[in-house]
């Protein structure tokens, strides 16, 4: 055949497939939609979605686990050891090839597309019954854990209905009624009377519900054995990022960390009678991402690698439990890229003691170049030139009072320019990206992965893989 003929056949022909008739579009749609049946029923699901995770980003942290400790990474170790199922799976959105969080969550909660911002709220909005609730109708205990507020797009996805992610202290409310079993995470500020504009206080309503309420590490463990609901609300905003949580004292009494979290939520739902469902998020390494951090993104990325571990060892030592890994979308598709002694560049990523954001948030402590070169070795392990900590500088006072306190303002991508000549990391952006991510499987249903799969089929295979009498969305 020839070469022009053949571009026509397959290329053409292959392009083809996005103008079939709605009649043959929808038979497609439903044919990935047909019921399946596991080997065995799953008792338990533990989805774990690291929120930002690029293709880079799992791989450099395996880099960072085997060169500084010497191990791989939990993630990577069940690649090499073959013992877990792995596909690609599409993320787009309804209105959009690149999603957000929101739609991403939704397209696993409530088994539909729907548009960027939105949360289980189809176009016509119509209202999707999120997968969580469901299964809370099928008896089994549920629940959330996460790095990010709690009331933020992932968790929420799992959780609730709206049109519009954006106000999370409504979120708040609509999880009230819910009595999930577990929800863990930050947003202190969308539950308390001072950080809510119609100062309400709706910690204390949880409380007055029944649920146990904790604000600390150890207030959560003497809710261990609670029979209640239990609501642990833990820092404003998003927790600290791993590496700014390992050198703040106070952090580490108060503010427990992801892997905590996960075994907690595992030991409190263990012995449910039904099983248990639980959502647990890497939520920060998204935001490192978005603000071109290196530190903070690989040592969230391993922080949500030790909640792999926590998980994987429940799962390993009890064959009744489905454990999913996966992310919603890629972010900032960062790598690491060759360049002269690139070996050695990368390996300065194991002197990080503090974030970029902590460096950047303490910048009005630094008013000379000399002293933010300090700063910036102080954190990282290594000194920038002067004129670059100059520029930097003249970045962050063209800044008013307020945008110095906003991290939105400050001047993330510049300063990850620096960084990147440095540790040889580059970063292709600062948003979210449109790749096919990871999906990884193990336990009982896993046999049914597909190796390519849409993001609205993983609510039904959860449904089936539990062999759930639930409905499942046609």
């Amino acid at each position: 055949m020839k070469r022009r003929e053949f571009l026509r056949n397959s290329t053409i022909g292959a392009l083809g497939l996005g103008c079939l008739s709605p009649q043959l579009a929808q038979a497609y749609s439903d044919d990935r939609r047909a019921p399946i049946e596991p080997a065995k029923p799953a008792k338990n699901i533990i989805f774990m979605v690291s929120d930002g995770m690029s293709a880079g980003t799992l791989q450099m942290t395996d880099l960072l686990a085997r060169r500084k400790y010497g191990r791989s990474s939990h993630w990577i170790r069940l690649y090499e050891e073959q013992r877990i199922r792995r596909a690609l799976m599409d993320m787009r959105s309804a209105d959009s090839l690149v999603t957000d969080s929101a739609a991403a969550s939704s397209s696993w909660g409530g088994g539909v597309r729907v548009k960027n911002g939105r949360l289980n709220v189809g176009s016509d909005d119509q209202a999707y019954q999120p997968i969580l609730q469901k299964f809370k109708d099928l008896g089994k205990a549920v629940g959330c854990v996460t790095t990010v507020p709690i009331t933020h797009a992932t968790p929420a996805g799992f959780c609730i209905t709206d049109k519009s992610r954006s106000d999370q202290a409504k979120l708040a409310e609509k999880y009230l009624p819910l009595r999930f079993d577990v929800m863990l995470g930050g947003g202190l500020e969308y539950f308390t009377a001072e950080g809510r504009k119609d100062n309400i206080d709706l910690l204390a309503e949880f409380r007055q519900a029944g649920y146990g309420v904790a604000q600390t590490h150890a207030q959560l463990k003497k809710l261990q054995s609670s029979d209640s609901p239990i609501l642990g609300v833990f820092h404003k905003a998003g927790l600290p990022f791993a590496l700014d949580h390992a050198q703040d004292e106070q952090a580490l009494r108060n503010v427990p960390s992801l892997a905590d979290m996960t075994q907690f939520a595992i030991d409190r739902l263990k012995n449910q009678p039904e099983g248990f469902v639980i959502q647990v998020e890497g939520g920060k390494v998204d935001w490192a991402a978005h603000a071109n951090d290196a530190a903070a993104l690989l040592y969230d990325q391993l922080a949500f690698d030790d909640a792999i571990g926590v998980a994987l060892e429940f799962a390993e030592q009890n064959n009744d439990t489905l454990l999913i890994l996966t992310t919603d979308h890629g972010n900032a598709n960062p790598g690491i890229i060759l360049q002269d002694k690139v070996n050695q560049k990368f390996e300065r990523v194991f002197d990080f003691r503090q974030t970029n954001e902590w460096i950047l948030r303490g910048m009005h402590e630094t008013p000379s170049s000399n002293a933010l070169v300090e700063r910036v070795e102080h954190a990282l392990g290594f000194a920038i030139a002067d004129d670059e900590a100059q520029s930097l500088i003249k970045r962050f006072n063209a800044l008013n009072n307020e945008e110095q306190k906003d991290n939105y303002k400050l001047p993330f991508e510049y300063f990850g320019t620096i960084v990147a000549k440095y540790t040889a990391i580059g970063w292709a952006g600062t948003n979210h990206s449109a790749d096919y991510v990871e999906l990884a499987m193990f336990g009982p249903g896993s046999e049914m992965l597909k190796p390519f799969l849409l993001n609205t089929e993983l609510h039904n295979f959860m449904l089936q893989a539990t062999s759930a009498n639930a409905p499942l969305v046609k």
